[in-house]
């Protein structure tokens, strides 16, 4: 009785999890499903917000209810990602930060409360390249899983504004 309360909590949880707290900013255009289990890797296109013509698509792992079941940790996903991103269309650059720290452009929870995924673009003044970071931020135990994709600013000019 007791097991299938705790079944019913996940599963509403879990429900929760994949049903508010998801971004709004990303369109899922891929899912792969890895085991019986139900684990997949889910792939988005995230679109810079501030580079017309450039979208990223991020890859990450979501764990399926049997698993969560199975190993306890019911509302965490893992911090693993990979990101590529390519020129999509005539970039148009608007308003970006420019300094060493970058701007975050989109995040996704990895778990209930403490893990997100994030996706950053750093400027990269000198080589005229925009540089999308894929990496997990945590309250702390920080994960060094990151992914990391350029993208060329050939024909386009980036205005500083700071």
């Amino acid at each position: 009785m007791i097991r299938n309360y705790k079944r019913l909590i996940a599963a509403a949880a879990f429900a929760l999890y994949a049903t508010v707290l998801t971004p709004g900013q990303a369109e899922e255009v891929g899912e792969i499903g890895v085991d019986w289990l139900g684990n997949d890797i889910i792939i988005e296109a995230v679109q810079d917000p501030d580079v017309e013509g450039v979208t990223c698509h991020v890859a990450y792992f979501e764990r399926g209810l049997i698993d969560r079941l199975q190993k306890g940790n019911w509302f965490e996903d893992p911090s693993n990602s990979s990101i590529a991103c390519s020129q999509t269309g005539p970039i148009r650059v608007g308003d970006i930060d420019m300094d060493k720290d970058g701007e975050e452009i989109f995040k996704s929870r990895r778990s209930l409360i403490w893990k997100k995924l994030i996706v950053k673009r750093v400027y990269d003044e000198t080589n005229n390249t925009l540089i999308y970071l894929s990496h997990s931020r945590q309250v702390q135990d920080g994960s060094a899983k990151m992914s990391i994709s350029t993208v060329p600013l050939f024909n386009a000019e980036v205005q500083p504004t700071q």
